[in-house]
């Protein structure tokens, strides 16, 4: 059990970029954080918005950076829209997502004419007003549209970058559609997190540093959200948000002490 001044709480969530790593480097505390986790026999999971690689290849550029995390210990946004996918048959979809990301879809049928699913998450630099049209016609054909995440922002080397967030609302907007967003702060996500946990949300920990989708997210499910002020967190925007998390900390190697008390 985690001892941390939040109460006896069994098992613990984890953001990784911004939390773990920025910009390809690992932040101080991150390394012997998930040696504390792992020696500590308590349950967790590492919960993630990345869509810009499958699960694999982010479990192998984790592990480049010298992050020994494995990929059956994360849970993605791509994974968390792999099983509604399922869950609907199978779908045709129109994937507008980095093409390592597409291999976590493989298994659903393409098409870029007569798509049952748009499939939005993060191409980098790939964006255009040709895809983004594309899927415009789809959507207004009837396609659903399902987000991985609707991220305002996120943190690299050169500062806060746009995230996919301003495409999807774009999209809604000029369809007039309401986007099915399947990752954080989506309660679907979570559940899915705390199933392969094994817990029920009062005896979570989700930890952060994106106060909408971990903080807020977590504690609309009843999770206890914990704000860490590295990566993309910034006092002036986390105020302004109103929400307030269960504990801050500076960095995430403040949890090796809750785990080694």
């Amino acid at each position: 059990m985690v001892n941390n001044g939040l109460g006896q709480v069994q098992a613990l969530l984890l953001d990784l970029n911004g939390v773990f790593y920025v910009a390809n480097k690992p932040l101080p505390g991150a390394i012997a954080a998930i040696e504390a986790l792992r020696d500590s026999g308590i349950p967790y999971r590492f919960v993630t918005n990345n869509t810009t690689e499958s699960v694999a290849t982010l479990s192998q550029s984790l592990q480049s950076m010298g992050l020994p995390i494995e990929a059956g210990e994360i849970i993605s946004a791509p994974y968390a829209a792999v099983l509604h996918l399922r869950q609907m048959g199978q779908p045709k979809i129109y994937p507008l997502l980095s093409a390592d990301t597409q291999r976590d879809f493989a298994e659903f049928p393409q098409s870029d004419t007569q798509a049952d699913v748009v499939v939005m998450g993060d191409m980098g630099d790939e964006w255009n007003y040709r895809v983004l049209n594309r899927a415009f016609r789809l959507i207004m054909q009837g396609a659903q549209l399902i987000a991985l995440h609707k991220g305002k922002f996120w943190q690299w080397e050169a500062g806060l970058q746009l995230d996919i967030g301003a495409f999807v609302t774009g999209l809604e907007y000029a369809t007039d559609t309401e986007a099915l967003v399947v990752g954080k702060p989506n309660p679907f996500f979570f559940k899915q997190a705390l199933t392969e946990l094994g817990q029920t949300p009062e005896q979570v920990i989700m930890v952060g540093d994106d106060i909408e989708a971990d903080i807020e997210g977590a504690q609309s499910l009843g999770l206890k959200g914990v704000l860490v002020k590295t990566g993309k967190y910034r006092a002036h925007l986390a105020e302004k948000t109103g929400i307030q998390p269960d504990l801050m900390i500076e960095s995430i190697g403040d949890i090796v002490s809750w785990l080694n008390p």
